[in-house]
């Protein structure tokens, strides 16, 4: 029988800052493949290096590049140290699975079975993104056999761009998130906050308007605002800061159900600009799963479909946010979750991989190894790994799912 393929997964997220999308789809395929989890690259004094370890299943990359290396330089050592992790491991033909267009540029010379692009995030609308990086993904998609897309609102805006294009939407770790329904600990951090509690966990960037906590602070007094997530690209001066605003930094995955549990509205007071146009927060079926209702900012992608079907609250102003807020305080919350739960029987990460992983069978199966070789030398056969079963699946559409997913273990920063 044929051996699964390996998988080299490049992401611009590191695997331990927040549990997401490559997190769970890489988790799920360390199960019946050898993956390779490669981070984008750091500097420091002692690179050129890969430092690997073994993590969750997989293997994980930190490549560490010299300090004074010019791009062109950093690229070269690059090539060369990934050609030797290929020939140390016995790596042949593996999937390229980018969710960085950016590592294109030290990884194309890579002979592959397939070439896959999971756009999670129309990254170049971020800030501080590379000028490159529109460029480096026209490419990519160019040599890509398959392109998933993270949501509705980018698989409409690409789909055009690839003939096999995909919409694989937001899904949930089910089990997992309803611990929040039942009777946890409450973390030691927020059990002294007063009642209510309005909630959000995530990265908290210049994708979150700050002048909106900041009015709905001030609007209701009576209410606290509870923050779990690492701060990125914003000073610490320009966080709101009030009595009722309480900033607990970042949860590991594990922790979340806890707060999750002890909030009574959680909400995604996202703003509406350039870095938030494409987004699908994978956090919108996780509060829902954990039984808590949700107010959010009108994002495309939870307007539809969480909002167009009643499942959440949205508000266009800092005034409707708080009255979505009282409503959603006040709301039935046993009818919500029967609602919600019909809705997530939809949402599975393990069906999501299951028919992710049949597509790109698909399409390796269709091209052969047709990139040029690899620098280092090439294994005679790779490592002996797991074999894994795939099902049938409906294409070009969400994947469905029987129930929800079940619990893996994890340890790993949100």
């Amino acid at each position: 029988m044929t051996q699964p393929a390996d998988i080299l997964c490049f992401s611009h997220l590191p695997w331990d800052f927040v549990y997401q999308r490559p997190n769970h789809l890489m988790a799920r395929a360390a199960r019946g493949h050898r993956v390779f989890f490669i981070e984008e690259p750091r500097r420091d004094g002692t690179g050129p290096r890969l430092d690997v370890t073994r993590i969750d299943g997989l293997t994980l990359v930190r490549p560490v590049l010299a300090d004074t290396a010019a791009p062109d330089e950093a690229n070269a050592m690059l090539r060369d140290e990934l050609d030797r992790l290929l020939a140390r491991h016995r790596v042949r033909d593996p999937w390229l699975w980018y969710y960085t267009p950016m590592a294109l540029e030290w990884t194309s010379h890579v002979r592959a079975s397939a070439v896959v692009y999971d756009c999670m995030d129309e990254l170049s609308n971020f800030k501080f993104a590379p000028a490159k990086l529109r460029q480096l993904e026209r490419d990519l998609i160019a040599r890509a056999e398959v392109l998933f897309t993270g949501g509705r609102s980018l698989f409409e805006a690409k789909r055009d761009r690839h003939p096999n294009s995909f919409l694989f939407a937001s899904s949930v770790d089910g089990a997992h998130f309803q611990q929040a329904r039942g009777t946890v600990a409450e973390p030691r951090d927020q059990a002294p906050i007063g009642r209510p509690r309005i909630g959000y966990y995530g990265v908290i960037d210049e994708r979150i308007d700050l002048d909106l906590i900041a009015a709905v602070a001030e609007a209701r007094p009576d209410w606290n605002l509870v923050m779990v997530g690492p701060v990125a690209k914003i000073r610490d001066e320009d966080l709101p800061r009030a009595a009722n605003v309480h900033w607990l930094g970042l949860k590991s995955y594990d922790e979340l159900p806890a707060y999750l549990a002890g909030w009574d509205v959680a909400m995604m007071p996202f703003a509406l600009n350039d870095s938030t146009r494409f987004i699908s927060p994978t956090k919108t079926p996780e509060y829902l799963a954990g039984g808590r209702p949700v107010v959010s900012t009108p994002i495309t992608d939870v307007v539809r479909p969480y909002g167009e079907q009643g499942l959440v609250h949205i508000a266009h102003d800092p005034s409707s946010f708080v009255a979505e807020i009282q409503q959603a305080l006040d709301c039935d919350r046993a009818a919500l979750i029967a609602r919600a739960d019909a809705f997530l029987a939809t949402q599975s990460w393990d069906t999501t991989w299951e028919s992710m992983e049949q597509l790109v069978d698909e399409a390796s199966d269709r091209h052969p190894a047709r990139r040029a070789p690899a620098t280092g030398p090439a294994a005679d056969a790779p490592a002996p790994r797991g074999a894994s079963g795939v099902p049938a699946f409906e294409r070009r559409a969400t994947p469905s799912s029987s129930g929800l997913a079940l619990s893996v273990g994890r340890s790993r920063a949100r």
